[in-house]
């Protein structure tokens, strides 16, 4: 225990707040998070007030045991709330920081910005995730305004707008089932648009079954454990799990021949980590999770982001300690359950560093032993990652030696020669992939 008498976090918490909760000026068809509205019937205010938002931003400094403190505003659509909001959530994060590095990130549609905003985020360091699914057709087929009508025009408008001021971003795009057999046409047209960070999500969704779609109308409460192994309510936008593979294959062979070292494709960065043994940033490949937290408006916390029910419920800002309440989703099991409920053949499958089962989310198809709870991807996955195997073992090997990951591309196909270096002390190597 601390000093202050709240439980020790050997690790760091990653906390993803919702400043205007579920409320957005858009409605995605493959939204997983509009329907939280069903966690607080009757209300029509879902802004954070300005008491919750100090109480978040006191608390989850005091509760982080890293010298970082990584604040993620998210929606909904969080610019909604107004730049005099993030500029309270500034002056709070100054009184209550230390000696703490804070760093500010939010994720936006980008159809609300303007030349304000973005003087804003780029005076005060935020990073962007902006929402972009690719050209525009790819775009628009899911991605809606609340009239129904296309967002392509208005998002890229407000891409334009964060390069004019030079605000640093990156591009999260959701790859849904037609997407995933179109992967250069996505990839070639961020590269058009010089865009040089992207990460590729997955769109896995089941609509609940009667008993659980009855219960959501109150609660908005996950499917039931009977529909724990059934595919059949997959919604049509879910991708194929050996084409979402088939797709990262495909901008992988792209990326690693043209692209390395101009364009970061995050999906890559997790796997090169786990070529390092290093531990996963993000919870989705981690070996347990739980330190993920979401944070709602009214200052409700929940065991993950994706976890929003009423089951998941950790407590309140304004009455429970952050620290504690995460210590008690850990004690209760939460985080641990993903590493502890690997089926056999996990444990067993090469990739397992890799990946660690993916997801508890989508643990919901058998295995090929017929054993229940195998991650709905799996197949796309191991595809990936046996297919990048060779080629994160040569990057491994140029960052050993302390030379550029870009000189893989001209070892593929044809041996480059690496001669000694005294520097570095290591011998001539000949790096080769066949």
């Amino acid at each position: 225990m601390s000093k202050e008498g709240r439980p020790e976090i050997p690790s760091g918490i990653h906390a993803i707040a919702k400043p205007v909760g579920f409320t957005c000026n858009m409605r995605c068809d493959y939204c997983f998070y509009l329907e939280k509205e069903n966690l607080y019937p009757g209300k029509k205010d879902f802004g954070m007030p300005e008491e919750v938002l100090r109480t978040f931003i006191k608390n989850y400094i005091k509760s982080q045991q890293t010298p970082e403190v990584e604040f993620v505003w998210q929606g909904g659509e969080p610019t909604l709330r107004g730049i005099d909001f993030f500029q309270k959530a500034l002056q709070y994060q100054k009184r209550y920081r230390a000696s703490k590095t804070i760093r500010n990130f939010i994720q936006t549609n980008g159809t609300l910005l303007t030349d304000e905003w973005c003087n804003f985020l780029k005076q005060n360091e935020f990073l962007v995730g902006l929402s972009l699914d690719g050209p525009e057709d790819i775009h628009d087929q899911y991605r809606h305004n609340r009239a129904g009508q296309p967002t392509f025009d208005a998002v890229m408008r407000g891409m334009r707008l964060l390069k004019k001021w030079g605000v640093e971003f990156n591009v999260l795009a959701c790859v849904a089932r037609e997407t995933a057999y179109r992967p250069l046409d996505v990839y070639r047209f961020f590269k058009e648009q010089e865009v040089a960070f992207i990460q590729f999500t997955p769109l896995v969704e089941r609509m609940p079954d009667q008993r659980a779609a009855e219960y959501a109308l109150h609660f908005a409460s996950p499917p039931s454990r009977e529909a724990a192994e059934d595919t059949t309510r997959i919604t049509s936008w879910t991708v194929e799990a050996e084409k979402y593979g088939d797709f990262l294959i495909a901008i992988f062979d792209e990326w690693v021949r043209q692209d390395v070292g101009k364009v970061f494709v995050m999906n890559f960065e997790w796997a090169l980590n786990a070529a390092f043994g290093i531990g996963s940033p993000i919870c989705l490949f981690s070996q347990q999770c739980g330190r993920a937290v979401a944070v709602e408006h009214n200052g409700d916390v929940y065991a993950c982001d994706h976890y929003v029910y009423p089951e998941y419920r950790l407590g309140n800002l304004g009455c429970d300690d952050l620290a504690s309440m995460v210590q008690s989703s850990l004690n209760s099991g939460f985080g641990p359950h993903k590493e502890h409920t690997l089926l056999s053949c996990c444990r067993e499958c090469e990739a397992l560093k890799a990946c660690w089962g993916g997801c508890p989310k989508h643990r919901f198809i058998r295995s090929p032993q017929g054993q229940p709870g195998l991650n709905y991807l799996c197949a796309g996955y191991k595809k990936l990652f046996k297919h990048s195997a060779k080629y994160m073992i040569a990057f491994r090997k140029l960052i050993e030696l302390g030379l550029e990951p870009a000189l893989i591309m001209q070892a593929i196909g044809r041996p480059l020669v690496i001669p000694p270096s005294k520097s570095t002390g290591h011998q001539q190597v000949v790096l080769w992939i066949k």
